[in-house]
């Protein structure tokens, strides 16, 4: 596979079924906002905790599916797609977490440990692929599943910060108004 093509020179890309689009086009943008946030989670790993990376491994490797999705205008039924069990992965992995944590009583302000502050950047970043996609959604089909994943997947990102700065002992703090 070639590394270069020049064939994006002059500000056009292809999708998966080789139709060309510009690069400012929404679909381009939800999924390089999604390539972003899976860049970004790829710099916390590792966290130093076994089980959230783990999980975040498997969320990079998700977040692959949702590109492929965003890109695929019309996909047929053995490309790849976000699905339901997914979205529950997600689910399961917060609940785990949640169940660590002490409830939750207010906002807290993003920050804490390197990893948690850390994760609470990447969460920012997916509730903007998370708008992107949404933008998208607004004059293309989408498959709803994948917005959903990026929904649930900031929620994991914000429980897993809140996990990493409780086991590091971090406390977290709330904003003042």
């Amino acid at each position: 596979m070639k590394i270069y093509t020049g064939r994006g020179d002059e500000g056009m890309t292809d999708l998966r079924d080789m139709s060309r689009v510009s690069k400012t086009s929404p679909r381009i943008e939800a999924y390089g906002t999604v390539d972003e946030a899976n860049a970004l989670i790829g710099t916390i790993r590792p966290t130093g905790y076994d089980d959230i990376d783990a999980h975040l491994e498997r969320v990079q490797n998700h977040l692959h599916v949702v590109q492929a999705d965003f890109a695929n205008p019309d996909p047929d039924e053995d490309d790849p797609v976000v699905r339901e069990d997914h979205v529950a992965e997600l689910e399961t992995w917060i609940d785990e977490a949640d169940a660590e944590l002490a409830p939750l009583e207010s906002f807290v302000l993003p920050g804490g440990s390197e990893a948690g502050a850390a994760l609470h950047h990447a969460r920012t970043v997916v509730r903007r692929a998370e708008r992107r996609a949404v933008d998208l959604a607004g004059t293309d089909p989408v498959n709803d599943q994948a917005i959903a994943y990026l929904n649930r997947l900031s929620d994991a990102l914000f429980t897993f910060a809140r996990l990493v700065n409780e086991r590091d002992g971090v406390p977290e703090d709330r904003p003042t108004y």
